[in-house]
């Protein structure tokens, strides 16, 4: 099986994938995405159905999204980017526990699959939730720091 150059993918080829911390633009694990020929689609958020938790252990720090009942969470700021298949998977084998790729409910509408934290991952955790986002809760400690 020969595989696609990905100069002939199509954008109908490419998969969606929804980051939510160190792998948005500008943090530390971007690079991760960009190596495996990742595009940036748009910065959304996901519906008021998750709750964001800043995870034990690092570095890097890390966000753990997890899904609750339907209207019990809050908006969560994330970024969607898209992946050739090959690097999709590439991708997805590297995630360590207690991450973990599932589908994500959008306020766009859309249901692509994203990070998502298994609940015992948040043995030791912070919530975070208040703050809306990763970039936010990051720029609190920054300011906490000055």
């Amino acid at each position: 099986m020969m595989e696609t150059p990905l100069t002939d993918l199509q954008a109908s080829d490419l998969i969606e994938i929804v980051v939510v911390g160190a792998h948005l633009s500008g943090m530390p694990l971007n690079g991760e995405l960009t190596s495996l020929g990742a595009s940036f689609r748009r910065a959304v958020t996901t519906t008021a159905d998750y709750r964001l938790y800043a995870l034990a252990g690092g570095p890097p720090k890390r966000p753990g999204l997890i899904r609750v009942a339907d209207g019990a969470g809050a908006p969560i700021a994330c970024e969607v980017w898209a992946l050739p298949p090959a690097g999709f998977g590439t991708f997805v084998n590297t995630i360590p526990s207690p991450l973990g790729i599932g589908t994500l409910r959008l306020a766009d509408g859309t249901t692509p699959k994203g990070f998502l934290v298994e609940p015992q991952g948040l043995a030791g955790a912070e919530e975070i939730t208040a703050h809306g986002g990763w970039r936010a809760f990051i720029a609190h400690l920054a300011g906490k720091a000055a």
